[in-house]
């Protein structure tokens, strides 16, 4: 797995190409793709879990604001009447 990564993070340097790394490595160039997209895939999943959980709380602040909304509206229309 650090073997994977630490070829990964090589390419995304993009000092030197794939066909430049894969010799080196002693891989075939597709397989230092096909870790590059491994190792890309990866870290989405690390930063899209976060998003997720931040998501979450931002929706139930906007239910909160909208229940708020509603009793001041109800409280208004009665306000208007009296």
């Amino acid at each position: 797995m650090a073997f994977k990564a630490k070829v990964a993070i090589e390419i995304l340097k993009e000092k030197v190409t794939i066909q430049q790394i894969a010799p080196r490595y002693e891989v075939h160039p597709t397989q230092v793709s096909f870790g590059k997209c491994q190792f890309l895939g990866g870290t989405q999943q690390a930063f899209g879990e976060h998003d997720g959980d931040e998501n979450k709380r931002l929706k139930s602040e906007l239910d909160q604001l909208y229940r708020k909304i509603g009793k001041l509206e109800i409280e208004k229309d009665f306000l208007k009447k009296v």
